[in-house]
């Protein structure tokens, strides 16, 4: 197993330390300490980082994240009803995945408005330009 210091996990992931220590703080991630309480991580780290790092970008919270990982790797997870836990992940996953059609909808119609705009002006030039 490789063991990495958060110095080079910062670079490999592009996450500020900064970040990384507030990954292991709300418990998205775990750190071993040397002697000198260095934290030590280890590659699958990288993994997780760059996993949360997704789930981000889709804009979940990091507490959605916890529950994300934990319903996933159920064996580190401290809730008694696994199955009901996970159900109710599920509700939140539909939930933003409503949230993330309607965000899609909007997107599309922006887009559409946006051609037709151009599509005006660039023919307004050419009957100018004639």
């Amino acid at each position: 197993m490789i063991i990495l210091k958060i110095g080079k996990v910062r670079k490999i992931t592009g996450v500020s330390a900064r970040s990384i220590r507030y990954y292991e703080e709300k418990g998205l991630i775990k750190a071993s300490r040397q002697e000198n309480n260095y934290r030590e991580y280890d590659e699958k780290t990288i993994e997780s980082i760059n996993a949360i790092q997704l789930y981000l970008g889709l804009g979940l919270t990091t507490d959605q994240i916890r529950d994300i990982i934990f319903c996933r790797f159920p064996e580190q997870q401290e809730h008694k009803d696994k199955d009901v836990y996970c159900e109710e992940l599920l509700l939140m996953y539909q939930s933003k995945m409503n949230e993330i059609n309607q965000q899609l909808d909007a997107l599309t119609k922006a887009k559409f408005n946006l051609a037709e705009k151009i599509n005006q002006m660039v023919q307004k030039r050419e009957e100018d330009n004639k």
